[in-house]
């Protein structure tokens, strides 16, 4: 008796766990999700069983982000990016790296001193990405999520990264200096999903926007639905032309309590005059838009 009542309580298990499984597997829409990682950058993307992420925040509140929206079953993310090499977007990522499974890391080859980022850098290396350094040619495909780098170029890295002498020493992580700030080589991507586009911005400042500018008429790019706010809304981070050249539907800041006042008002004036919608990690929690290709929509029930 003792026997069918374990084989029917493994059976019950069973199903329950095929049950849930069922539930969360990921929906064939594109979603796009902010993480609520307080003052800092992560922003996870998924299609199917395939993720993208983009940025770790500091700590490791991106770690809780990915157990909200992951199924409990998917260790593997496809690939991760590193925007640049500061703490409150890549310090999350150091657990991220132990914990799960990453196929291929997009990062550019300029080092940071910090202790972190060398904690970061071996755990790259114990997991054994594949480590792709960007460029404006750079085109990557996750399932049916297409991510074309927009900047930084050849030529800026070439000029700006001390030692750094050109392709041929790409594919490392971490292996060079700079005299510039570190919010300059930030990566900004297009991340295309049908007729759906969207801009990822990192740190930028208006100092490198025009470059940006530059590479998106270049690209034949007008305008996209969704604008990661570069900076934390920093009014050091978007510039009225780079507003004008993406000209967004939708713009998602992450922020969390910060002593520099961010989101700044000059940015949120410039969204509102815009017509902009605007979401803000610090008001939603996690932000998370869905698109099937050609709408989109704010998933109210999964923000929180």
């Amino acid at each position: 008796m003792k026997i069918w009542k374990y084989f029917l309580g493994l059976l019950t298990l069973t199903a329950v766990t095929i049950w849930i499984a069922f539930f969360s597997y990921p929906k064939e829409n594109l979603s796009v999700i902010a993480c609520d990682v307080g003052q800092g950058d992560a922003i996870l993307v998924q299609e199917g069983s395939n993720q993208l992420l983009v940025d770790g925040g500091k700590g490791n509140k991106v770690l809780d982000c990915l157990s909200r929206h992951l199924p409990f079953w998917d260790r593997e993310i496809e690939l991760v990016v590193i925007t640049h090499p500061q703490l409150d977007h890549y310090g999350g990522l150091i657990e991220v790296f132990r914990r799960y499974s990453v196929n291929t890391l997009l990062a550019n080859s300029l080092d940071s001193a910090s202790a972190e980022y060398q904690e970061l850098k071996k755990a790259v290396e114990e997991s054994r990405a594949k480590i792709i350094n960007p460029d404006e040619d750079v085109r990557l495909r996750v399932g049916e999520i297409y991510l074309d780098v927009v900047y930084p170029t050849e030529n800026f890295m070439s000029e700006n990264l001390i030692g750094y002498s050109g392709s041929n020493e790409s594919n490392v992580l971490g292996a060079f200096t700079t005299k510039k700030d570190p919010n300059d080589f930030s990566i900004v991507a297009r991340l295309r999903f049908g007729e759906f586009d969207a801009l990822l911005t990192g740190d930028i400042g208006p100092n490198v926007a025009d470059e940006v500018v530059k590479q998106l008429a270049l690209s034949g790019v007008e305008r996209v639905e969704y604008l990661k706010i570069p900076h934390h809304g920093s009014k050091n981070g978007l510039t009225q032309e780079l507003l004008d050249a993406s000209s967004p539907e939708i713009a998602v800041i992450s922020v969390g309590k910060n002593p520099w006042g961010h989101p700044h008002q000059e940015i949120l004036k410039m969204l509102r005059e815009k017509s902009v919608e605007t979401f803000r990690t610090d008001e939603l929690g996690d932000v998370v838009v869905e698109t099937d290709g050609e709408s989109w929509w704010l998933d109210k029930e999964l923000n929180r």
